[in-house]
């Protein structure tokens, strides 16, 4: 069915989700994800699984969903998920994928294993309802992170919204992006983005078994997720799999060209001194793990010569050396959003934020920038900047009228790192048919950062717990007051965009779809209003 997106058939929307119960909040519910009785049996195509019930809604985790990627199967697309018999355990998470120790926070969430093709399920039932379907692409960049954490945990906002949701753990880093096409063929490219397809098309051909609608389904995800989203929007073989997009603080414009993936995979070869590709089938992952872990601190063979310090979000990745998708000309075939947004995603509606005090979450490590003096900021700003530096300040010293130093800096460099890039993939995607919704998540967290007197505030990550409205789970969100009620309009905000691809929440105003015009954007706090063009003025300065 075509989506009626006129102004009509908006509003028409936005008004049947104003009206929808707020299933379950109301509820206390176990902070508990490990899924208990009552138990259940669902079916799939590769035979049955046996969940129970966590955070007020049925749960089956550690579901596979593709083949063995060890061994000869490594680098390349998996194969497809080997069939059992029986009723298998879907009670406890599936293996992450091989990465950095202490990079996974599931509750009771194994070890790492290069074979990690797992993902996670949580319906109000199994009765046959076609409910929209989120897909949650975990952050961490490329080479972090899992399907697993209590704070992405998807039961809450399933019971709460009478949602499916599912998140899917998919190979990393070297693993997940090494590049080998042109020696081994086009199947030996962003394995790691053929495996979010592969749970794609998972959702496609079980979720309705689980009380989903596979012809409405959504992707999103935060940061790294957030950019995996992206990289979906431009895949061909990915098209017809899902219907709306959302991006957290992921705005990636850029990713990484053949030619860097070519001279990563060069010297990855050297390092290791071999000259047959084949047989990197062969060496220990830790091996592979620990060159890769030496890349990113320009280290080991797979570092080269240094290059001017860029900070546009996840530049890294598009960088020989390290590791996210590639341009490889089939899998991937041009940039999604540069210079212009592929013609793949011009149907497919986009909810797209950042954070207000994105940065501080990455300067956390240095209390010092907390408390920075004028002098130091004028001098920071000049080292970053340039000649921008002063013109930025007078700027955002008007925008942040009483801001310290410190507070300046941070909202600069949020800019520099995650807004900027947000506002240019929000005007670049309005251009196209579907509609774009922009937010930014301006509530402050009280979560302390240690020697100094601070919070985090609206850091990066900060708005992944409210994003599920799992407000009471321990998290980057906080415990301060009002994070109950900022969670209710996020979660609220992204199950209906989900369910009609309007975002709207009881109490909120009517969101403008964004447009170059006005540029409207949402800001979501305890209460939210809707902002034209906030931080506009600096626009020109960044644009230099």
């Amino acid at each position: 069915m075509t989506q009626d997106w006129t102004r009509r058939g908006v509003l028409g929307a936005s008004l049947a989700v104003s009206a929808l119960p707020m299933i379950a909040r109301a509820q206390a519910v176990p902070l508990s994800t490990l899924p208990a009785a009552p138990f259940v049996v669902a079916e799939t195509t590769a035979g049955k699984v046996r969940g129970g019930t966590t955070r007020g809604a049925l749960s089956f985790k550690g579901i596979p969903y593709g083949g063995s990627v060890s061994g000869a199967n490594r680098f390349k697309a998996a194969p497809p998920v080997e069939a059992w018999t029986g009723v298998r355990d879907a009670t406890h998470l599936g293996a992450p994928a091989p990465q950095t120790p202490h990079s996974t926070y599931g509750e009771q969430e194994p070890d790492w294993a290069e074979d990690c093709l797992y993902l996670n399920v949580w319906t109000p039932a199994l009765d046959g309802k076609k409910r929209p379907v989120l897909v949650y692409m975990h952050g961490g960049g490329y080479s972090t992170g899992s399907a697993g954490s209590p704070t992405q945990d998807g039961g809450r906002m399933a019971a709460a919204h009478d949602v499916v949701v599912v998140a899917p753990n998919h190979r990393l880093g070297l693993l997940g992006f090494l590049y080998l096409g042109d020696a081994l063929g086009p199947e030996y490219a962003n394995a790691s983005m053929h495996d979010m397809v592969m749970a794609l098309r998972w959702v496609r051909d079980n979720i309705a078994q689980f009380g989903g609608d596979p012809g409405n389904v959504t992707i999103f995800g935060e940061s790294g997720g957030g950019a995996k989203v992206g990289t979906l929007m431009g895949m061909p073989e990915a098209k017809g799999l899902f219907h709306k997009a959302g991006i957290q603080s992921g705005a990636q414009l850029k990713r990484m060209p053949k030619e860097a993936a070519v001279e990563t995979t060069h010297r990855l070869m050297k390092g290791l001194n071999l000259t047959d590709p084949r047989k990197l089938f062969e060496v220990p992952v830790r091996t592979l793990l620990d060159l890769q872990w030496q890349g990113e601190k320009d280290q080991g063979p797979l570092s080269g010569p240094a290059g001017p310090k860029v900070f546009e979000s996840f530049a890294e990745s598009t960088l020989a050396g390290h590791f996210g998708p590639v341009i490889d000309g089939t899998s991937l075939p041009v940039d999604p959003f540069d210079p212009v947004v592929t013609g793949l995603c011009a149907d497919i509606p986009l909810l797209i934020a950042n954070n207000k005090e994105e940065a501080a979450f990455f300067v956390m490590g240095q209390p010092g920038v907390f408390d920075m003096s004028e002098a130091e900021l004028e001098g920071r700003l000049r080292h970053d900047y340039g000649g921008k530096g002063p013109a930025l300040l007078k700027t955002y010293r008007q925008l942040r009228p009483g801001a310290t130093p410190g507070d300046l800096y941070i909202a600069i460099l949020t800019a520099a790192t995650m807004g900027n890039e947000t506002a240019v993939l929000a005007a670049r995607k309005s251009a196209q048919s579907a509609p774009v919704y922009r937010y930014r998540w301006d509530y402050a967290s009280n979560r302390p950062i240690a020697g100094t007197k601070h919070t985090l505030g609206s850091g990066h990550a900060t708005d992944i717990g409210p994003t599920f409205d799992n407000w009471d789970e321990a998290g980057l969100h906080g415990n301060g007051p009002g994070v109950r009620d900022a969670s209710a309009y996020l979660s609220a905000f992204w199950a209906s965009f989900a369910r009609t691809g309007v975002p709207s929440a009881p109490g909120a105003p009517v969101w403008p779809r964004y447009d170059t015009q006005r540029r409207p954007v949402m800001l979501v706090d305890t209460t939210c209003t809707v902002a034209d063009d906030p931080d506009g003025a600096a626009r020109p300065i960044w644009e230099r």
